[in-house]
């Protein structure tokens, strides 16, 4: 099984320029999500893309792979999809957020799981348990419901489901990290955007929109994702306190 990782990089972002190229710790945030995805043993290249050269120039300092991309892609994985399209060979794509630092290879182990195990769903993405005392409410805290088979029914940032009876649901809190079969990939990149997806800002709810499945990976626990400068503060500080 050939497992391509992409991690879209782009500079401009409304709510913090210039992110990828923050230091956490002594290094870019770039290199951290990439030297994770480099440890994880499923994946048979790991490559980022940007349409940025400084933030080019930086991977190709650390020693990373790098592929430039058109710089009018709406979303991650629309860049990520063009850089694919270069690598035929290649049967599954993963999209390794860029800002997600603390991401793991075990992570992304877990993400991939189904086609390691010779599976072929069109879509994975990762979830945890749902603290509902804190995230529950949280419309920045995802969270997705699943059917017993393990395929995602619905996303959401509002508080789902509806408890009017105290019990146990299958509702989990939804990490952004996704991996396609490639072929399913090619196809996605050319959906329509929907409503419910415009609605909550939620891109993957467009596969479920239009009739595809997304199968739900479990991991232990939720990471911190950079959309802020306060998110650099308090990636800092983690790194500070020893986190690996």
């Amino acid at each position: 099984m050939k497992i391509l990782a992409v991690i879209p990089a782009r500079y401009n972002s409304q709510r913090f320029p210039g992110k990828p190229l923050a230091l956490i710790g002594g290094r870019p945030m770039i290199q951290l999500v990439y030297e994770a995805a480099k440890r994880c043993p499923e994946f048979t290249q790991v490559i980022v893309a940007t349409d940025n050269d400084a933030i080019a120039d930086c991977v190709r300092q650390f020693g990373g792979d790098v592929e430039m991309t058109d710089s009018k892609h709406p979303t991650g994985t629309d860049r990520v999809a063009e850089v694919a399209q270069r690598y035929p060979e290649m049967e599954v794509v993963v999209n390794v957020q860029g800002d997600q630092p603390f991401v793991t290879p075990e992570m992304l182990s877990e993400l991939v799981s189904p086609y390691s195990q010779h599976q072929s769903p069109e879509m994975t993405t990762l979830a945890c348990q749902l603290d509902l005392t804190a995230g529950y409410a949280d419309p920045n805290v995802v969270k997705v419901i699943c059917a017993q088979n393990g395929r995602a029914l619905y996303f959401s940032r509002s508080p789902i489901p509806y408890f009017r009876f105290p019990g146990k649901a299958p509702v989990y809190h939804h990490l952004g990290l996704y991996a396609f079969r490639k072929d399913f990939l090619s196809q996605y990149s050319q959906l329509t955007i929907t409503p419910l997806e415009e609605c909550e800002g939620l891109e993957q709810l467009r596969v479920l929109e239009h009739g595809f499945e997304i199968r739900v990976c479990h991991t232990d626990k939720p990471i911190l994702e950079i959309n802020t400068p306060e998110d650099l503060v308090q990636a800092k500080l983690l790194i500070h306190q020893g986190h690996p």
